[in-house]
């Protein structure tokens, strides 16, 4: 059996690939390169796996070993595969040939993967300097990913999701800066793998992230369906973001996502004829408070979504969550939202969204997140859980923010921790300084507050102090202490100091 590689081994590589761009490029900048080189070479160690599969099975015919190959999902050509671009890292324009690698990826996967790279230039004067010291710099970025230890092939990697992983890393070290000024952040595997479970995605369903990001999340909805009988639709407003999505998609098999570039409050493209697509499963980590998200053309807005309330200009939450309840079906959607701690208490136009979405009896849970949990920001989150099919019009609160493994920068939810959330949910009750499920008059007792602490108690009596023991104990401490002091006057006394 082949040694496996582990993330621990590529994310070592993308350590030193970033050697590479230090002092160059900005730091947020380093993914977009390295990620698409990382994108270059799984494809080219999985052509090189899948050719010599066919070899053995067709004894070398080479006419057939190539029919196979063109029926594949995915083409490799030969001026794209990685060892080719390697083999010319010290032609002078070697910068201008990985772009053309790349064109050709496209024009191959039409479909699939058009315009994934127009906007990753490695021939780029601006951002990687000039003709010699960019060669220079490409030249050490293929000899990085050259490493024989790097063998991508999935026979070595297993289900590594290898594209979400680095740049997650990437995120954990360099951009987490970049994406805290947009209110954006990274959503980690853990945080996912609950959210997957809390929404319950079954076959059959379409599932749809709003701001998927890098496609992380969505894809692990996803994989929540053992037969993989879906439909995945997203969109994203960051174009080199996008472009590593759609790589992530064809990197999990998942070619026909589909993954449009746009921004979905000013902008949506998932739309069918006059109407916003309607989806089973809506899910999203969308900016936090976005500032200038549109509000001015809201009150316009040709598909409706903002009638319960127009959200404030410099806080886009609620445009966001009103775009993902619009657009989850009647009488089946189920709607989760990673949401900052004000969403679910501040006032105005907010808390008049909020109070009309609970009457319409849209909310099904509301859950406290640790604090630190989310790269670049230490902020603790929550997640909303909304139900076009529910069956009570009470709101459960759940109170996970004490139990969670405490690491050095970042804090992470444990296995037991999802599987407490998960089971709490499941079953809808009280459970005593964790869970409690409000009705509708106590929730509108406190004028449509969310605030999980009206709900949950989790206050602890302090021990009764026995007094008795207590001045016992000092008594104690006092006769030692007059006796330390005494045993250090007679030292003094003979050195003479007193």
């Amino acid at each position: 059996m082949e040694n496996s590689v582990s993330q621990k081994e590529i994310n070592d590589m993308v350590w030193r690939a970033c050697d590479t761009f230090r002092g160059t490029l900005d730091p947020a900048q380093y993914k977009d390169y390295i990620l698409v080189m990382l994108f270059i070479k799984y494809m080219s160690d999985l052509w090189k796996d899948t050719r010599k599969q066919f070899e053995a099975k067709y004894n070398g015919d080479k006419q057939r070993v190539e029919r196979a190959l063109s029926r594949e999902r995915f083409v490799m050509p030969s001026e794209s595969d990685f060892e080719f671009l390697h083999s010319k890292r010290r032609e002078n324009n070697i910068g201008e040939l990985i772009n053309i690698a790349l064109e050709k990826i496209e024009d191959a996967n039409k479909g699939k993967l058009e315009n994934v790279f127009r906007n990753i230039d490695f021939n780029s004067e601006p951002y990687l300097g000039q003709t010699k010291d960019r060669n220079r710099r490409l030249i050490h970025l293929l000899e990085d990913f050259a490493n024989p230890k790097l063998d991508l092939r999935p026979s070595r990697i297993g289900n590594q999701d290898v594209i979400g992983n680095a740049y997650e890393y990437l995120i954990a070290h360099f951009a987490a800066d970049a994406g805290k000024k947009g209110g954006e952040f990274y959503t980690p595997s853990e945080v996912a793998t609950l959210l997957a479970r809390l929404l319950e995605p079954k076959s059959g369903d379409r599932i749809c992230d709003p701001a998927c990001g890098s496609g992380s999340l969505l894809i692990r909805v996803a994989e929540e369906i053992p037969k993989h009988d879906f439909a995945l639709f997203g969109q994203e407003s960051n174009g080199s973001t996008w472009a590593l999505c759609r790589m992530n998609m064809f990197l999990h098999g998942m070619d026909s996502a589909r993954i449009e570039w746009c921004n979905t409050i000013t902008s949506p493209r998932l739309v069918e004829g006059d109407s916003l697509m309607k989806f089973n499963v809506v899910v999203a980590n969308p900016p936090f408070s976005l500032d200038k998200w549109g509000a001015d053309e809201a009150a316009h807005d040709p598909f409706n979504r903002f009638w319960r309330g127009i959200p404030p200009k410099s806080k886009g939450d609620y445009a966001f969550i009103s775009h993902m309840v619009e657009t989850a079906l009647e009488g089946d959607g189920r709607v989760g939202v990673i949401v900052p701690h004000g969403v679910l208490f501040r006032g105005g136009a907010e808390g008049k969204i909020r109070q009309a979405m609970i009457e319409e009896n849209l909310l099904k849970a509301v859950i406290g997140l640790p604090a630190n949990l989310f790269f670049g920001t230490g902020i603790p989150a929550a997640i909303l859980i909304f139900d076009k099919n529910k069956k009570t019009k009470d709101v459960l609160f759940i109170d996970a923010s004490r139990e969670y493994l405490d690491g050095k920068k970042q804090n992470y939810l444990r296995e037991q921790d999802i599987e407490k959330i998960i089971k709490a949910f499941k079953a809808f009750k009280n459970i005593d300084k964790y869970a409690y499920r409000a009705t509708v008059d106590e929730i509108k007792e406190n004028d449509f507050n969310l605030n999980i602490p009206r709900y949950v108690d989790t206050f602890e009596e302090e021990a009764e102090v026995d007094i008795p023991a207590v001045q016992k104990e000092i008594k104690q401490i006092e006769a030692e202490l007059a006796a330390t002091r005494k045993e250090m006057d007679k030292y003094l006394k003979e050195l003479g100091l007193i």
